[in-house]
């Protein structure tokens, strides 16, 4: 039986990742001590690894495809195809952002005022680049964890990646800078991706993924309503592309339904009930196919 070895992430990303997976139709297994997940899926075999090695081990075959961060793909420089982004993190929907930081009483305001200074962090690659782009002569050291401690005694300034900034004002950081936002991504090896086997099952995944992920903030909105009131609804309605308005029994009324962003919703109902709308149903949705 073929088999495509896919990479989830382990660490902060593995719960909502398998979340995600979960809600586009793979369900994966994750034993206690093992680094090999069992999925209800028996053509794919999982791996659990770290983000910071995923696009190595795709970029050389190990790995066939693999959800991991676009930093760690981008420090790597992993000759991959890059397939899906999906904005998600550990606490938030939103990237996460690798920042240049400094103690929040130092001196130091902008990139400049650190040349001759030492780097603390964990992407080498990302800062070194950043440093080079603006002609500001550093000394960059690798961080094995802990990063935001090694100011102001073991480094001059520190590059760490931050979700909320709250870690960073926990430890009386500044931000001086953002120097690469990351998004979760799929990534695939291009041999993998030319297979006539892999393709359609690696293209299949990304396609529920997609789906399930814009399905996270958008409910479905059922109503009935009395014919004479539909232009005025429609124009209340935000849709994919434009309300499903179908005739009932009675002739005088219709039933319309559309997708909406969840967090107009709260809003929105009150004004279409305004409007002559009547059993307004809201109901979650597990995918939306474009």
């Amino acid at each position: 039986m073929p088999e495509l070895k896919m990479g989830l992430p382990k660490g902060s990303l593995q719960e909502s990742t398998l979340a995600l997976l979960a809600q586009a139709g793979w369900k994966f297994t994750v034993g206690s001590r093992s680094y090999y997940p069992t999925c209800d899926d028996g053509e794919i075999n999982a791996m659990l690894a770290r983000p910071q090695e995923m696009s190595r081990y795709v970029e050389r075959g190990a790995l066939d495809v693999a959800i991991t961060g676009l930093d760690w793909t981008v420090e790597n420089d992993s000759d991959v195809v890059v397939l899906e982004r999906l904005v998600y993190a550990k606490a938030t929907r939103q990237p996460v952002r690798w920042v240049l930081a400094v103690p929040e009483d130092s001196r130091y305001r902008v990139a400049a005022d650190l040349a001759g200074k030492v780097i603390s962090t964990e992407v080498v690659n990302l800062t070194k680049k950043y440093f080079a782009e603006k002609k500001v002569e550093v000394t960059v050291e690798f961080s094995h964890g802990a990063t935001e401690v090694k100011v102001p005694h073991l480094a001059d300034a520190i590059v760490d990646v931050t979700e909320t900034g709250s870690s960073l004002r926990a430890n009386r950081l500044r931000i001086i800078d953002t120097i690469q936002e990351s998004v979760t991504v799929v990534i695939v090896n291009k041999n993998a991706y030319a297979d006539s086997w892999k393709k359609p099952k690696i293209d299949a995944l990304c396609l529920m993924l997609r789906g399930a992920f814009d399905a996270r903030e958008k409910v479905l909105l059922k109503m009935n309503a009395p014919v004479e009131k539909v232009p005025e609804l429609v124009k209340l309605l935000p849709a994919l592309n434009s309300p499903t308005v179908n005739k009932l029994a009675d002739e005088k009324w219709v039933a319309i339904e559309t997708i909406v962003e969840e967090p107009v919703v709260r809003t929105l109902i009150p004004e279409l009930k305004r409007c002559g709308a009547e059993g307004l149903i809201e109901l979650p949705l597990n995918k939306v196919i474009r």
